[in-house]
């Protein structure tokens, strides 16, 4: 099982890529390792990267093969984020796309084959350098084509489908033997009206990915320190499973933090604990990826307030004890999971899921008949394997 952070520069943000410093993502580095992580996922923008559909700028792409060159001096290991996209309440689309030249990001032919064509470029660039673990098509790209989102960009499931197969192909054909994976939120597998479906995200790509919030009515639902919001990362890992067609096909916990506008001082070390050993026992996992590295600085404007305080890492470059916190939950996960290739499982209960019977996704939800059902189980037995009625 592998663990890791999300890379969030402690200077300037993403806005880093407008001028990059070496000696500033090498002390970030340095931080980050002391945490004990094997992995770092990093975000370049995509306007910055891809400011016209014919220039993918050779500096940028510089950037990015020292960032993991830095990164692979200290012993850590990169995955890269294509298309961004959406970061932390701001959206950044290349200009080509947007306003006077507005055409919808997944169906229309021009756009799909620009945004294919950065995503082979950055994978062909990143694919020599060993400690490369390979590339998540975009963050949370789903949100573009939600109610929620304001100037959304509508498409059907359908068309969905061949937008992810298109994008994961450039993917692995800039990088044939690196893992080529996609990412959403967690509307994909509780919100019905959503385009990227359950079978989108667990049965495309090398990895399901899991992004894991307790802000999404979870913790406002159940209390800050409760069983379910303790437990709902793992709950999505099993539902995620639930939904894949390969046996033994891995599952990712690519993103999850412990956000202070649901979690409060005092309840954020015992999530942290209760979370990452949870997800420990988790067959076959992948791995976990921590959001984020670093807290956002103050002296940025119109962020969200939880983003400021998210970080394991403050804006001043120390360690802050919930880093410490996740440091001791990453080393005892390692322990229970080498420890457990030696010992015997007991059969896993199973949960039967008929999506029908319980009202379609919003049924998996906060909440939801299966919700309830789920975390009765848990509490009670432990986490049960859920097996989707067809």
């Amino acid at each position: 099982m592998r663990f890791g952070v999300n890379y969030t520069p402690r200077v300037g943000w993403f806005h880093h890529w407008l001028d990059f410093s070496e000696t500033e993502v090498a002390r970030d580095f340095d931080t980050i390792a002391e945490l004990g992580v094997d992995h770092v996922r990093v975000f370049p923008l995509w306007p910055l990267f891809q400011p016209n559909r014919a220039l993918i700028r050779p500096t940028a792409i510089g950037d990015l093969e020292r960032m993991l060159e830095i990164a692979g001096e200290r012993g850590i290991d990169v995955v890269v984020d294509g298309l961004q996209g959406h970061l932390s309440g701001f959206d950044f689309l290349p200009a080509w796309l947007t306003s006077w030249q507005r055409r919808n990001l997944f169906v229309d032919p021009v756009v799909v084959d620009g945004a294919a064509e950065y995503l082979r470029t950055i994978a062909a660039a990143c694919a020599p350098h060993e400690n490369f673990i390979g590339m998540t098509v975009g963050n949370e790209i789903n949100q573009f084509t939600g109610t929620v989102h304001p100037e959304p960009y509508p498409a059907t499931s359908s068309e969905i489908g061949h937008w992810l197969e298109t994008m994961i192909a450039a993917c692995r054909e800039g990088a044939p033997d690196a893992m080529a994976v996609h990412a959403c939120y967690d509307a994909t597998w509780y919100d019905d009206t959503q385009p990227f479906t359950p079978a989108h995200a667990a049965q495309l790509g090398d990895a399901t990915v899991v992004h894991s919030w307790v802000f999404n009515g979870t913790a406002q639902r159940y209390g800050a320190d409760s069983f379910e919001t303790r437990a709902h990362a793992r709950y999505l890992i099993e539902i995620a499973r639930a939904f894949q067609s390969e046996p033994g096909r891995p599952v990712w916990a690519q993103e999850l933090g412990a956000p202070r506008n649901v979690l409060p001082e005092a309840s954020v070390t015992p999530f942290i604990e209760h979370t990452v050993a949870q997800l420990a026992e988790a067959p076959g996992l992948y791995g976990i990826t921590w959001w984020c590295s670093h807290d956002v600085s103050r002296s940025l404007a119109d962020f969200p307030e939880l983003e400021y305080d998210l970080g394991l890492i403050d804006e001043q470059g120390a360690i802050k004890p919930e880093g410490r916190v996740l440091r001791s939950a990453i080393g005892e996960a390692r322990a229970r999971v080498a420890n457990a290739r030696d010992a015997t499982p007991s059969p896993p209960r199973s949960l039967r899921l008929d999506l029908g019977e319980v009202g379609g996704r919003a049924g998996l939800a906060p909440g939801g008949a299966f919700w309830l059902r789920y975390m009765e189980e848990a509490r009670m037995h432990g986490h049960p394997l859920v097996e989707l009625a067809s």
